[in-house]
């Protein structure tokens, strides 16, 4: 059961909340048109105490009362479960395939990818976007991205995803029109790829 808000721990949200959301979609909804390219999101306002300012702008726009969220464990039951609950209205559930997003700051502990909700034939598009945390977006090892919204092909180097996590992608976009859709976000900084994204892994 979830502790009783006190509302002088909550952080504040957007100072215009229509104008500071519409500003965040536009920049998430141009990455997810054309993977790998990264937006800055520092006109968001800071997030609480786990969550990244990318992380928390995301979750101000896209998160609301009609979106049930799979919440890391790790941000369960502190301030930034309070933000999300008080500023969002958004349900939690601990069901990985009830939920609309997952937002999850440790992805070296979350349920594989295939644990979330795929989409099914008469409703491909209630697969569950997976907002994922990570150190840096530009760090970590590069893989190929080819597909809708890519000229011909770009790299992405996400640094701190587990060994084996590209692999889970590849095996999401073969399953296209279903899957997750991705959105990854460190610091003030956003990029994502959507299910229908081809991934070659350097080395391959």
């Amino acid at each position: 059961m979830s502790a009783v808000l006190d509302l002088a721990d909550i952080a504040p949200a957007f100072a215009d909340p229509t104008r500071g959301s519409q500003a965040v979609f536009r920049k998430v909804m141009e990455c997810m048109a054309r993977p790998g390219v990264i937006h800055d999101l520092a006109f968001a306002p800071d997030a609480p105490q786990g969550l990244d300012r990318a992380a928390g702008a995301v979750a101000l726009t896209l998160f609301d009362f009609e979106t049930l969220v799979w919440l890391d464990p790790r941000l369960r039951g502190g301030l930034a479960e309070g933000w999300i609950r008080f500023h969002c209205g958004a349900p939690l559930t601990e069901d990985p395939l009830a939920a609309a997003f997952a937002l999850i700051s440790d992805i070296s502990a979350a349920p594989a990818i295939s644990a979330f909700n795929m989409g099914d034939a008469k409703y491909p598009d209630r697969s569950t976007t997976l907002v994922i945390q990570l150190p840096s977006l530009e760090d970590g090892p590069q893989v190929v991205l080819t597909g809708p919204g890519i000229k011909t092909e770009t790299t992405l180097a996400l640094a701190g995803l587990p060994d084996g996590f590209w692999a889970q992608v590849q095996a999401n976009q073969e399953r296209f029109q279903f899957g997750v859709d991705f959105i990854f976000v460190a610091g003030d900084r956003v990029t994502a790829l959507p299910r229908s994204t081809r991934i070659t892994i350097k080395g391959d």
